[in-house]
């Protein structure tokens, strides 16, 4: 994969391992009270596609929802979704592709890895009333979903959360 991988006691090693064996690995972070949990993939931009990136979701269910959509994309061989693609997740999970304006920013295993100039979609999802976090009222863990990008279509303006690091 990588310089960094072959190194004796790399950081990167094990990670690098289960993204030989499996395609990819999950990262994932719990949250506090001033961030909700998050995850994102580290493999697929070694395959072409962009990684992946959930947040506002535990890190059981976004390990299950990346792992799903991963191995769709590498089954299908589709290279990317669409901003703006809506498509099913486990659980009757409904999802939306919006393209990470930084991800140099949020993805930093990644970067490690593949460098600055990595690819990746945030996989956004609707409450379970099917409100979109751009929407008033959407409920979910920690009261918000930050969106990473622009929605497809929509003004830089009218992000439902301002991108953090």
């Amino acid at each position: 994969m990588c310089g960094k991988c072959d190194r004796p006691g790399g950081h990167l090693r094990h990670l690098c391992e289960i993204v030989g064996e499996h395609g990819w690995a999950v990262i994932s972070f719990e949250g506090n009270g001033s961030r909700p949990p998050w995850a994102y993939t580290v493999g697929l931009t070694g395959r072409g596609i962009p990684e992946l990136v959930v947040t506002a979701m535990e890190p059981h269910q976004a390990r299950d929802v990346l792992n799903d959509v991963a191995a769709h994309l590498l089954h299908t061989g589709e290279p990317d979704l669409e901003p703006g693609e809506r498509l099913p997740g486990p659980g009757n999970l409904l999802l939306e592709a919006v393209a990470v304006e930084v991800p140099w920013v949020h993805l930093t295993v990644a970067v490690d890895l593949y460098g600055p100039e990595i690819r990746a979609t945030q996989l956004v999802h609707a409450d379970a009333r099917g409100r979109w976090p751009w929407h008033r009222g959407w409920l979910g863990p920690g009261g918000r979903q930050p969106v990473l990008g622009r929605r497809a279509g929509a003004a830089l303006a009218q992000l439902a959360n301002p991108p953090w690091p």
